[in-house]
């Protein structure tokens, strides 16, 4: 083992590594190093002699996993780490159902939707069963995807979670249940996964007789990052990924557990000791991020928590400086206060991209972009279209989704919509007529695919080479040239009878996947620049969509990776050019989490803002407003602001009006948690407001204007 980098760990964070086998549960506060504890244990495994396919290690981010593996490799003494299991939860899942699917019923060409794609078959099957017809509001397709992913992640009935988080829907459940039944059957018969069916699908192959038991022996250790992340459906995965092999090592910190608006539970972390006897519980507090005065404030935030493992985060890094509060009279008087200490600190030598601004909603920072375009202060805000969810590269997926899967019933439905004369009506007409929503043949063993000397007459694609379906007539020539461009991508021209040559019936004869999009993009480029705006700029994506799949042989596991971890962004809706050599950062808490900066400022810091009127409901959800507050507070290296606006304007309509009313301090700054603050008031940055001169100022005005009142 090298000694060097153990030498580099304190004494908890080697504790962690060095341990042996049997469950182990690391509680790594915020900024205590938990990523290199992680890292470094990985490496010692590896040392200690575990072959490297034998490790599992599972992160919530493909490049955090990529990332940790390379520090891995460096440190072990073999650089086999390349060889670890590493990925997401989502990644990992698709690739042990492609090698073990069988053993419970799965094809191995099953292709996987994106959320999108998965809200999409939900509003076709919508609008099939004409659930949504009548005199009064029906969930829209977002919002029963939501109730689907979360009844399935958090193991929740549908009344449970209709109960508890769409309280609005109750009325509609069984028109609710119908279209997820729907859902699921078209799934089914169309070999079509979504996002939740890649862990359901997991923990059912877990449970498996003997498939479950070779897949649970596949690995000797299994490690997962941001354990305070999880579902319900998630930890029973890793139940059964230990049924005699306890070798389990989670990371995470129960305060920083802030997503339960998409099924993840604090109770996994809280709860672990109990899922797994004989549980070594370490714990890192020696934090290497916070001056020690911001520490010990957030410390005590989260000491009035209900149930926590007790931690108390420490830092060498000493200072006199406490947070600041700062009282301001209103939300202008905050916006006014905030930009004041951006550039006073921007003056002293730090640069805005060292510095950010933190809000518990999105649209809490309204006024402060304003202000900020106003005094020339550049400024990056979180959030944006990805690059897999901009139209155009849903097109693109679309067609190469039919290629792979022909029962692709939600590709096909937004292919058809792209040509002239094609509606909702007409489009569904299509579909029935190339039997997209029959049940797919049984999957041909490779040999005999490569001796097949047509399409299986069951597939929609042979169908369209046919030409069993018949367009409105503004789309015959749009939709003879879709059936040359797939042809095309089969290697293949059509013959008299629709029937495809042999060259394109076997995956090595077809074109080369960049090839594939290439003349894919050239069908669809005429069709695109109708459809949007920007298509010069929309075509750059498109070209880099054919740059990705450069490194890719398979056309499936391209689509796979890209819906699983797509790139973060696309340039179609982008900003317009910055040229700013330096920008601050705006962004909502939530997103916040894992940066850090050497100066935060929380907006809002008033109670119905932090913790938000709409997580007030219950004990649960308050004491996750307050784990959430800790978290923003402990993003800040040297300076923390904390503001609270006492008075907030009514607004409605966007018309702002006099009415207002009086604010609290966020609950979460507590008698004890106060003194350790420096407060500080706003309220002298803010002048007095010149008089109206239509407004009478004086008692014989007063009378005037009355007088001019009544006879008016």
């Amino acid at each position: 083992m090298s000694a060097k980098w153990l030498d580099d760990l304190n004494p908890s964070q080697r504790q962690a590594v060095l341990h042996g086998d049997g469950p182990l549960l690391i509680v790594a506060g915020a900024g205590t190093g938990k990523t290199r504890t992680l890292v470094a244990r990985v490496a010692h495994l590896i040392d200690r002699g575990v072959p490297a396919d034998r490790i599992l290690l599972l992160t919530f981010t493909r490049r955090a996993a990529a990332e940790m593996l390379t520090r891995a490799g460096r440190m072990a003494a073999q650089d086999a780490a390349g060889k670890v299991w590493g990925g997401t939860f989502h990644a990992v899942a698709n690739r042990l159902l492609r090698i073990y699917g069988r053993g419970i019923g799965l094809s191995q060409d099953f292709t996987v939707m994106d959320q999108s794609d998965a809200s999409d078959m939900m509003n076709l099957i919508r609008n099939d069963l004409g659930v949504a017809k009548g005199d009064k509001r029906f969930p829209r397709k977002q919002t029963l995807l939501a109730i689907y992913s979360r009844a399935v992640n958090a193991q929740e009935n549908l009344s449970q979670v209709l109960e508890s988080q769409f309280p609005w829907c109750k009325d509609d459940a069984d028109g609710i249940q119908q279209i997820f039944q729907e859902y699921t059957r078209r799934k089914r018969t169309s070999s079509i996964l979504d996002y939740d069916d890649l862990l359901l699908f997991w923990n059912i192959l877990c449970k498996a007789p003997g498939t479950g038991q070779t897949v649970a022996d596949k690995f000797d250790h299994i490690l997962v990052d941001e354990y305070q992340d999880t579902n319900s459906l998630q930890a029973e995965i890793l139940l059964g990924m230990r049924k005699t092999n306890k070798n389990i090592t989670v990371v995470g910190d129960d305060a920083q557990s802030i997503y339960s608006f998409r099924a993840a539970t604090v109770r996994n972390i809280l709860d672990f000791p109990k899922q797994f006897p004989n549980t070594t519980i370490v714990t890192l507090e020696q934090n290497y991020r916070s001056i020690e005065p911001i520490l010990g404030a957030s410390n005590a935030v989260m000491s009035h928590a209900t149930e926590r493992f007790t931690k108390n985060l420490w830092s060498k890094r000493m200072s006199a400086q406490k947070p600041i509060l700062i009282t301001c009279m209103d939300e202008r008087n905050q916006v006014d206060a905030v930009c004041t200490n951006i550039l006073a600190h921007h003056e002293r030598g730090i640069p805005l991209m060292r510095q950010a601004v933190l809000f518990r909603a999105s649209h809490h920072s309204d006024m402060l972009e304003v202000e900020l375009a106003r005094r020339n202060i550049p400024f990056h805000k979180f959030g944006g279209l990805k690059f897999i969810e901009a139209a155009h590269i849903k097109d693109m997926l679309a067609f190469l989704r039919i290629l792979e899967n022909p029962f692709d019933e939600i590709s096909w439905f937004r292919i058809l919509l792209m040509f002239d004369g094609v509606g909702p009506r007409s489009a569904q007409r299509l579909l029935d007529d190339l039997g997209v929503r029959r049940l797919p043949p049984p999957p041909v063993p490779a040999a005999a695919r490569e001796q097949a000397v047509s399409v299986p007459i069951e597939s929609p694609l042979r169908r369209l080479f046919a030409g069993q379906a018949s367009p409105p007539p503004a789309a015959r020539e749009q939709f003879e040239q879709f059936r040359q461009a797939l042809a095309g991508c089969m290697g293949a021209r059509l013959g008299p009878d629709g029937r495809v040559s042999s060259a394109g019936e076997s995956d090595d004869k077809q074109l080369p996947l960049p090839a594939q999009i290439e003349r894919l993009r050239r069908f669809y480029e005429p069709i695109f620049e109708k459809l949007y705006e920007n298509p010069a700029i929309r075509l750059r994506d498109i070209e880099q969509l054919e740059q990705i799949a450069q490194g890719y042989r398979s056309r499936g596991r391209f689509i796979t990776d890209l819906t699983l971890d797509p790139p973060s962004s696309t340039s179609d809706f982008a900003q317009p050019p910055c040229l700013e050599e330096d920008w601050m950062t705006l962004s909502t808490i939530h997103s916040a989490k894992g940066c850090e900066w050497d100066v935060v400022h929380i907006i809002h810091a008033a109670d119905g803002m932090i913790p938000s009127d709409m997580s007030t409901g219950s004990a649960e959800e308050i004491e996750e407003e307050r784990r959430l507050f800790h978290v923003a507070m402990t993003r800040a290296k040297d300076w923390l602001y904390i503001y609270f606006p006492l008075r907030y304007y009514w607004k409605r309509g966007g018309n702002m009006h006099d009415r207002h009313s009086y604010a609290q301090l966020t609950r979460f700054i507590t008698p004890i948690v106060r003194p350790l603050f420096e407060e500080q008031s706003a309220f002298t940055a803010q002048q007095d407001a010149p008089a109206d001169p239509q407004e009478p100022t004086s008692l014989q005005q007063l009378d005037d204007w009355l007088k001019n009142l009544w006879q008016g």
